[in-house]
């Protein structure tokens, strides 16, 4: 099959250039893969000419860049007929390597897009054992936004895997939050993403180079949702009358009283539940999302919901502990539930895990180690973005410490 073969020069501009005077690169690019480098020569923007890719003029520096290049261009042109007369295989790596006198390496080059999707498949076959379905899903999201960047800022359809450097992260990530109109953690998230790709190119020594080595992933403190005492007993009171609304309203308060997220609330069996240390019942599960164990007290209001649903056909045959039901459903019903109650906060199924994680424990003197063992996580850096110092916390540690000073 013939070979796309091109190769252009072009001035390649930047703030750091001396005297207004910029360096030449030669890119050379088949089948859509290219290598670009330095030819070490330079010129200025007005000697350049964009339409010939060549210096203008005809004063004897111009002539002398100009037959530079020509000869590099026929030197290029020439390996590429070396290796095609010597049955190796025509690509951009190897034509640069041919034209520095580097031993030619046969092995085909990776490309980005091939080692996440390789990534991709392999995570795929760990859901269920150690990955949630829902973390493929957004791996898989974050590979199309790689493929549409590559696209849209190369023109190409895949990149070789040393071009993924620093200026590639930096151009990638301003295409999320301005083409595709990104938030920003969400953008970061992504990156992430892409950060633990280079990891493996890097270990398997597909990258001489680390290019997150000189950038670094931040993400900024928003705002999560949870539920007031005053809001929890005006939910838990509310009688709605409409069976889909009840059903949701005790799945969302299960969950602002034990932390479970929504996966894990959908997967819990009767066989979860265990009798404790104290002798209580208590949760006990894998959180789907990161294979961690759960184990969590169950309080009273918690033992009075798993109760009433004991003998629901909807959960018996199913073998769960409350009727399934899909979250896309769960929270679009939270959404009327909100309404009826008159709260103005985005109420998504995500918010009764806050509620548990503020309102619930760290609100009552709960310590901070004692919740993340409940909620499941890995890390305390984890728990720690849950832990919102509430007014009332506030309120009454200033009690004990005006107290204290009224006494004095």
């Amino acid at each position: 099959m013939k070979k796309t073969f091109k190769v252009l020069f072009y001035l390649k501009k930047s703030r750091t250039a001396k005297e207004g005077r910029f360096p030449i690169y030669s890119r050379l690019t088949v089948d859509g893969k290219r290598v670009e480098w330095n030819t070490q020569r330079m010129c200025t923007t007005e000697q350049w000419s964009t339409k010939s890719c060549r210096v203008s003029g005809t004063n004897k520096e111009a002539k002398a860049i100009n037959a530079w290049l020509e000869q590099l261009n026929a030197k290029l042109y020439e390996a590429q007929r070396e290796l095609l007369a010597s049955g190796k295989e025509v690509t951009a790596k190897a034509i640069r390597s041919l034209y520095n006198g580097e031993p030619v390496d046969d092995t085909p080059a990776h490309t980005i897009l091939e080692v996440y999707q390789y990534h991709n498949e392999q995570f795929a076959t760990l859901v269920g054992k150690e990955f949630a379905k829902g973390t493929l899903k957004k791996y898989k999201t974050a590979y199309k936004s790689i493929e549409g960047f590559i696209k849209h800022q190369y023109k190409m359809d895949d990149l070789s895997i040393d071009q993924l450097n620093y200026q590639f992260i930096t151009e990638y990530e301003y295409y999320l939050k301005t083409i595709k109109n990104i938030q920003h953690n969400t953008t970061m998230g992504m990156i992430k993403k892409l950060k633990k790709i280079v990891r493996q190119c890097v270990a398997n020594d597909w990258l001489i180079k680390d290019p997150f080595m000189a950038y670094k992933v931040k993400t900024r403190e928003t705002h999560r949702a949870y539920l007031s005492e005053t809001e929890i007993e005006e939910l838990t009171k509310k009688k709605f009358g409409i069976g889909r609304l009840e059903l949701i309203k005790d799945l969302f308060l299960f969950s602002c009283f034990t932390g479970l997220s929504y996966a894990d609330l959908v997967a819990l069996r009767h066989s979860d539940l265990v009798i404790g240390i104290d002798r209580e019942i208590w949760i006990n599960t894998m959180r789907t999302k990161t294979g961690t164990l759960s184990r969590i007290p169950l309080l009273p209001q918690a033992l009075e919901i798993v109760a009433h649903y004991r003998d629901d056909p909807r959960a018996v045959n199913a073998g769960t502990v409350f009727p399934l039901i899909t979250n896309q459903k769960v929270n679009a019903y939270l959404k009327e539930i909100a309404d009826c109650l008159g709260i103005q906060k985005e109420l998504t199924f995500h918010c009764a895990r806050h509620t548990f994680a503020t309102t619930v424990t760290l609100t009552n003197g709960v310590p901070i180690e004692t919740v993340s063992k409940m909620l499941g996580h890995r890390s305390l850096r984890t728990t720690q973005i849950y832990a919102k110092v509430l007014d009332k916390k506030v309120s009454d540690d200033m009690a004990v410490l005006k107290k204290k000073y009224s006494n004095g």
